[in-house]
């Protein structure tokens, strides 16, 4: 068996135990997901194996991701991914700390706990972005600075005042994002600008 994948007798057992969780029978699963009662109890008897369609739509029904099905061995940990969002503020003391860290955390979880992978990638790839708008206004401040290239009145100003809103945005979101994650709300928070992790 593929240590990433559910076998057939795991996914029906899961399938079960989230619908009783949720306090849904049988039927009302059926009802809601749009699909057979047959097909609910022979899914979670393990005579068959939810496949495309009929996966999604019993996913739905429950309010959850394919993935919290289908992946073996992962778990929800909240406070991981509080933790993991905030780790972004490190690089207010370590140059690139802001893209290091979050990255360690991610490599060593991502295979562990539910949502993190995608999380983690859509925050990666956000950082690596900022950091390079942030840098390159800051480099071009300075040098028009000591070129003497300074072309209109406080263009040096100017280049700090966007240094200082696009690091200001880089504190604010991280804790936004973290405040959000406590109140049960988890997702790709940040825009996809570039896609150079996945």
């Amino acid at each position: 068996m593929n240590n990433s994948k559910l076998t057939m007798n795991e996914i029906g057992r899961k399938i079960k135990e989230i619908r009783k969780k949720k306090g849904l029978s049988q039927e009302e699963l059926a009802e809601y997901a749009t699909v057979n009662l047959r097909t609910v109890q022979r899914i979670e008897n393990n005579e068959s194996e939810p496949r495309g369609k009929t996966l999604h739509l019993i996913c739905k029904a429950l309010d959850i991701h394919a993935e919290d099905i289908l992946d073996y061995g992962k778990h929800i940990d909240t406070n991981y991914l509080i933790y993991f969002h905030l780790s972004v503020l490190t690089g207010i003391i370590i140059p690139s700390g802001n893209i290091i860290i979050p990255f360690i955390l991610w490599m060593t979880k991502k295979d562990k706990i539910n949502g993190l992978k995608e999380m983690g990638a859509n925050l990666l790839n956000f950082q690596i972005v900022w950091t390079f708008f942030a840098s390159t206004t800051l480099i071009i401040g300075t040098f028009l600075k000591i070129s003497h290239l300074d072309i209109g009145p406080g263009n040096f100003l100017l280049s700090l005042y966007a240094w200082g809103v696009l690091y200001g945005i880089n504190i604010i979101l991280p804790i936004w994002f973290a405040v959000k994650i406590r109140k049960g709300k988890i997702g790709n928070f940040y825009p996809n600008l570039i896609r150079l992790i996945k």
